[in-house]
């Protein structure tokens, strides 16, 4: 085994089952997805660490347990179509597409979306992930409903776009609050009830966009 090998699957006992993430198929996923692939040649080595990597243009990969906190509370069985706000390098795209049967991800950087889609296609799961270049905080309606709707930026309210886009039964996980400190947001639709929890606080970069900040 590899030494990267060797601390992804540290990450998964330590960082992520040890601070309470039961799902054992999002443990399965990030065990088996190579984080190094999605994170710039200079921090290949400490992509095992639980902290947010910078990507370029502003943008970081969130921490390992924050992706694992996020799939979780999506609740996916693996036949659902899934709509990832905020692409970035790609990886959160990767962890849903081992997750749920279609994954639309959509990226307001262009660049990103580029590199993103590189990324997907070197971990092989190009085909399993649509890459779009465009606003995250209008969605992406081509495609709606989605069954569940994940978004890896902070926003100032939860978009009605992504709300009016969230199947019934649907759930949405988001940042919400400050551009600094966010309250990490699930959000579930049944018969048309809108219900909330809060799981933790969190930080992300902001959700730039016409429903998110402007800049």
């Amino acid at each position: 085994m590899t030494d990267l090998a060797q601390n992804r699957q540290w990450m998964v006992d330590k960082q992520l089952r040890h601070r309470g993430i039961r799902d054992e198929r999002v443990l399965d996923a990030m065990n088996r997805i190579p984080r190094e692939m999605f994170v710039p040649g200079e921090y290949r080595m400490q992509a095992y660490e639980d902290m947010p990597i910078p990507i370029g243009h502003g943008q970081t990969i969130s921490q390992p347990y924050m992706t694992a906190l996020m799939c979780e509370a999506l609740d996916l069985k693996g036949t659902e179509r899934v709509l990832d706000v905020g692409t970035g390098s790609g990886y959160h795209a990767a962890i849903l597409a081992m997750l749920a049967g279609e994954v639309y991800s959509i990226e307001i950087i262009p660049e990103l979306a580029e590199l993103a889609r590189r990324n997907l296609a070197e971990a092989g799961l190009l085909e399993r992930v649509r890459v779009i270049t465009g606003d995250g905080s209008l969605g992406y309606p081509d495609q709606a409903p989605y069954d569940a709707i994940s978004v890896a930026a902070g926003a100032p309210e939860v978009p009605a776009a992504l709300m009016d886009q969230l199947g019934d039964p649907g759930r949405l996980v988001i940042p919400v609050g400050s551009r600094g400190d966010q309250d990490l947001e699930v959000i579930t639709k049944v018969h048309g009830l809108i219900a909330k929890r809060v799981p933790t606080l969190c930080r992300f970069v902001p959700l730039v966009g016409a429903q998110g900040w402007r800049e």
